[in-house]
């Protein structure tokens, strides 16, 4: 008879795993995770963040939009412009383990 050891962590459903992953492979892309990191200290705009990726707006509008889908992220919009701020605080935490393991 297998015994179920206790790890401290919480039971997740395979459809919780699925969408995890699914928010993981989202996060998995280096503009992105250059946008996380800026967006973890302000408010900025598509055109800010595509040039600070070197990547065009329309480019950055579509990296943009799939971390919206993830819930990572909403907007609110100043005239023309729109400003995107984090709204998932484990971001933070993410964006942590990223920087302590890939910083130089």
């Amino acid at each position: 008879m297998a015994t179920t050891k206790s790890t401290g962590h919480k039971r997740v459903s395979d459809a919780a795993f699925e969408q995890a992953a699914e928010c993981l492979r989202t996060l998995a892309h280096p503009h992105r995770l250059k946008m996380v990191q800026m967006l973890l200290s302000s408010e900025y705009t598509v055109g800010e963040l595509a040039e600070a990726c070197g990547i065009a707006p329309h480019m950055a509008s579509e990296h943009l939009r799939l971390m919206q889908r993830c819930g990572f992220l909403e907007n609110d919009k100043d005239g023309q412009r729109r400003y995107y701020r984090i709204i998932e605080p484990q971001l933070a935490q993410i964006m942590h383990c990223v920087e302590e393991r890939f910083g130089k």
